[in-house]
C-alpha cells in the first residue's frame, strides 16, 4: 500500500542504482523505524519514571519518531542520488571533452564511449554501463535513451541528449558536443561565481557565531561571575567547548555541501 502510494521511489531507487526493490526499502524503512520509536520511547520512560506526569508524552513520542525514521529512511535513494551527481558532475566535462576529441579525430562514437569508458576516471563507469547495454543487443540510440532518462547529473543527461538529437536528424555529433560542453563550461563559472558569494555570507555569519560571540560571552561570563560571587567550574567552560566544537563541526558540513562540484 505505502509502494502504491510513492510512485516515484521506484524512479528514484533506479537513478540512485540501488539493488533493492521499493518493497523492500519500505520494509526496512518500517522495520528500523519502529525499533527506534520502541527505543526512544523506552529510554524517555525510564528517565522520567518517577515523573507520572510526563509519561503522557509516551505515545506521541513514538508516533513522532516512528514517523520521522520512516520519512528519513525513505530519503535514502535521494542521497544516493545527490552522491552520484556530485560525483559525475566532478569530472563529467573532461569527460565530454575527450569523447569530443576522439570524434574529431574519426573515432566511431561507438569506438568513442569504449574508449571513454576505460580511460576516462570515475566517469569511465557510466559510460561503461552505455557499453554495455549497447552489447546486449540495445540500439545505440536506445541505450542512450535509457541513460539520459536514468541519470543522476544534469550536465551529463545534457551531453547525452545532444548525442541522441544528433544521431536522429543525423547532424554531426561533435559540433553538437562541443556547443553543449561550451555551454556547461558558462553554467560551471556561473556556478562558481555564485558560490563566491555564498561563502563571503558564510564566512561572516561563521566569525559572528563561532568566534566573535563565544570569545566576547565566555569573557563576559567570567567577568560578571566574579563580580556576583558566582561558581564557573571547569565542567561548564568545558561544556561551552563542547558546543563550539558542534558548531564548528556544522559549518565545515554546511560549507561543503555548498560547494560546487566541478572542475574547468
Amino acid at each position: 500500500m505505502l509502494v502504491r502510494k510513492l510512485p516515484k521511489l521506484k524512479e528514484d531507487m533506479i537513478v540512485a542504482h540501488m539493488r533493492e526493490t521499493p518493497k523492500q526499502l519500505v520494509k526496512k524503512a518500517i522495520l528500523f523505524s519502529f525499533s527506534a520509536a520502541i527505543a526512544v520511547t523506552f529510554f524517555t520512560f525510564v528517565i522520567l519514571e518517577k515523573q507520572m506526569s510526563s509519561l503522557s508524552i509516551l505515545p506521541l513520542l513514538f508516533i513522532l519518531v516512528l514517523v520521522l525514521v520512516s520519512v528519513f529512511m525513505l530519503q535514502t535513494p535521494k542521497v544516493y542520488i545527490r552522491r552520484r551527481e556530485r560525483e559525475i558532475n566532478k569530472e563529467i566535462l573532461f569527460a565530454g571533452r575527450y569523447l569530443l576529441v576522439k570524434l574529431e579525430s574519426g573515432t566511431p562514437l561507438f569506438n568513442a564511449l569504449i574508449d571513454a569508458s576505460k580511460s576516462y576516471g570515475i566517469s569511465g563507469k557510466y559510460f561503461k554501463e552505455i557499453v554495455d547495454d549497447i552489447n546486449t543487443g540495445t540500439p545505440i540510440e536506445e541505450a542512450l535513451e535509457n541513460a539520459r532518462k536514468y541519470n543522476a547529473s544534469k550536465n551529463f543527461r545534457l551531453i547525452l541528449w545532444q548525442i541522441i538529437t544528433s544521431l536522429k536528424t543525423g547532424a554531426e555529433v561533435a559540433d553538437s558536443l562541443r556547443k553543449t560542453l561550451s555551454q556547461i563550461t558558462q553554467e560551471e563559472i556561473i556556478e562558481i561565481k555564485e558560490y563566491g558569494k555564498k561563502l563571503n555570507s558564510l564566512v561572516m555569519f561563521y566569525m559572528i557565531v563561532a568566534c566573535v560571540i563565544p570569545s566576547l560571552g565566555v569573557t563576559m561570563i567570567v567577568i560578571v561571575s566574579s563580580f556576583m560571587d558566582l561558581d564557573i567550574s571547569m565542567s561548564h567552560l568545558f561544556m561551552v567547548l563542547f558546543f563550539l566544537a558542534i558548531i564548528q563541526f556544522l559549518f565545515i558540513s554546511l560549507i561543503k555541501s555548498v560547494r560546487p562540484m566541478v572542475n574547468l
